[in-house]
Parts: structure tokens; C-alpha cells; sequence
């Protein structure tokens, strides 16, 4: 456990919005974690900062989650149970997994964060999300200072939503997540986004889960700005689910609106394309701005406060439902 003060959080969030921690406290070890339970409390958990919007300086005590590890928990003929701890990179982790064979993540490479996050968010991507690879997760409760394990149903997952982000948020910190992943006999998502084009395009007809990956980097390279390069946390809104009714009557409009139908009573709409039908994509405020290749990211160009990006949002927000009588949520978390 090492603790500082006045710590500039710019290096450590995706966005890159130079916002200050009164306290950051990294930790390295589950010991040093209950140890900074004990000592400080309402800490502000920091793991890859990837799916924030800092708008202010946070005084709560910052815990930056650095606990590493990846093993076996056990294993069949056809499936492993991986754990990973709740720092790992969660690229570099799927790579892990990839190299070794395993299937199950190959549609989530590139997502940037780590892995302590991914239930929180239920991520997702092309198809697949964190419930439908995740065995349970390991975590720590914030006030008592005792362990706890979730198994996936406990998670209560929905579309990037979880217990973690509802009910008992603020109540738990993940310190691992275990995984059940196939060895063999692939369950292969291709049919969403140009996967099976990309697949095609490379002569690929019996493809392995290295070769989704693959074509899943290539595709979010081409579209996906790299948060080294220009300050992003990704996607910034939920894909919108809409009634039937609702949807069929824009569709009288827009014959060619993309759409992926839920249920018998709901249909998904690309948030993205709702974005850039309304003339925004590329669209920029001093250095907040709609990246110009994909309507969905919102992006920091350099030195936009986490509060010029908020409004950004929420013009964005206003002229989709004033085009569209459709409500854009928020997928990033924003801190105000």
C-alpha cells in the first residue's frame, strides 16, 4: 500500500481530464486493501479508469486497484475456470486466454479497462457480454471488511448494468473474476458488425477464436479512437431499446435505420447512428467533441474539463429526442 496526496488522476483516466485526488492510496495486495479499508473510509475505487468522466477533484481517499494474478481454478475436457485478478489489463488478459487456446472472449478484445471492472459494467460487444462468460467474482465489502462471492445470477446482469451499479453500489470492491471459458467446440460470434466480412475478406472458413479477435481488433482500430492518442472512454451511450410501435413508426421515416429486434414488443436502436443522423458526428466545442469517425465515442482533444464534455452530453442527449422522441442514457459513469 502506498499512499500520496495531491495526485493529478489526468494519468490515470481514459478521458484524460486532469482532475486531483486529496488521497490516492495504490494497493497491490488483497492484505493491503483491508488494511486502506481500515484506515480510510467512502474510498473512491480507481482501477482502469476507462469507463469514468471525472467533472471535479474527488477529496474521498482514491483506491487505485493494482492486484495482479491469473490462474486455473479447475478444468474439464471441454472448459477452464480462470481467475484473474482485479488489476489485470483486460486485453492483455483475453490475449492470455487466446494464446492458450481458450474461447469465450475473443468479441471482447480491445475493450480498454481492467478486469475488476468488467462485471460492474457488464461489458459487452459483437454479440457477447460479461454474463455469458463469468463464473462468479470475488469481492470485499467496503463497511464490514469481509469477503464475499457472486455468482453470476447473484450479479443480477441486464445491458451494462449489475447489482454492483444498482442495489450495492458503493458497497463492494472486486478483487477477482473467475471465468468458464471452452477448450474446445467454440461457441464463435460472427454474426454482428463486419466480422464474418473481415473473416471473408481473409479466406477464413473454419475460424478460431484468435481469428474473432483478430477481425474485432481490426474492426474497433478502423472506427474506435485509442485513448493513448486522444482522451475517450469508448462507447458514451446505451444502445436505445424502443417499443415496437415506437420503432415501426420511425421506421416509416427511416427505412434504412439499422435495428436489432429484442422481443416481440422491443427493438435496439444504434445509438450511434441516431447520432449521426442528427448531423453531430465529427461535431466539436472547443476540445470537447463527437469523434469523427464514430458517433458514439465522445472525445477529449486535450484539455476539455470533464464538465464541458457533460454538457456536450447532454446537447447531444436533447437534439437525439428532439429528432427522434428517443432518450440516450449514459453508458460512461460520470462523476459530478
Amino acid at each position: 500500500m502506498i499512499i500520496e496526496h495531491y495526485v493529478s488522476l489526468k494519468p490515470f483516466n481514459t478521458f484524460g481530464i486532469d482532475a486531483q485526488a486529496t488521497t490516492f492510496v495504490t494497493i497491490h495486495s488483497e492484505k493491503g486493501l483491508t488494511k486502506a479499508l481500515s484506515n480510510y473510509k467512502n474510498p473512491f475505487i480507481f482501477g482502469g479508469g476507462s469507463n469514468m468522466l471525472l467533472t471535479k477533484n474527488i477529496e474521498n481517499p482514491v483506491f487505485w486497484i493494482q492486484l495482479k494474478g491469473i490462474s486455473i481454478e479447475r478444468e474439464t475436457d471441454d472448459h477452464v475456470w480462470i481467475t484473474a485478478a482485479a488489476g489485470e489489463n483486460w486485453h492483455e488478459f483475453v490475449q492470455f486466454c487466446l494464446e492458450k487456446g481458450y474461447g469465450g472472449l475473443e468479441n471482447l478484445s480491445l475493450i480498454p479497462g481492467n478486469v475488476g471492472a468488467t462485471p460492474i459494467q457488464n461489458i459487452g460487444a459483437y454479440g457477447v457480454e460479461i454474463k455469458d462468460v463469468m463464473a462468479y467474482c470475488q469481492t470485499i465489502n467496503i463497511h464490514s471488511i469481509t469477503q464475499k462471492q457472486f455468482s453470476k445470477d447473484e450479479c443480477k446482469f441486464s445491458y451494462r448494468e449489475s447489482i454492483f451499479k444498482c442495489e450495492e453500489k458503493g458497497n463492494y470492491i472486486i478483487t477477482s473474476v473467475t471465468f468458464k471459458l471452452t477448450k474446445k467446440n467454440h461457441i464463435l460470434h460472427t454474426e454482428y458488425g463486419a466480422i464474418r466480412e473481415i473473416l471473408e475478406q481473409k479466406n477464413i472458413k473454419n475460424p478460431q477464436p484468435i481469428d474473432i479477435s483478430k477481425a474485432v481488433i481490426s474492426i474497433r482500430e478502423s472506427k474506435l479512437p485509442n485513448p493513448k492518442e486522444i482522451g475517450n472512454s469508448g462507447s458514451f451511450f446505451k444502445n436505445p431499446v424502443v417499443s415496437k410501435i415506437h420503432f415501426e413508426k420511425l421506421q416509416k421515416i427511416y427505412p434504412q435505420m439499422p435495428h436489432y429486434v429484442v422481443n416481440e414488443e422491443s427493438t435496439k436502436i444504434p445509438a450511434g447512428w441516431l447520432i449521426e443522423t442528427c448531423g453531430l458526428k465529427g461535431y466539436r466545442r472547443g476540445d470537447a467533441g463527437v469523434h469523427q469517425k464514430q458517433a458514439l465515442v465522445l472525445v477529449n482533444y486535450g484539455n476539455a474539463t470533464g464538465q464541458e464534455l457533460v454538457e456536450l452530453s447532454k446537447f447531444i442527449q436533447q437534439t437525439v429526442y428532439n429528432k427522434f422522441q428517443i432518450h440516450l442514457e449514459s453508458e460512461v459513469n460520470i462523476i459530478q
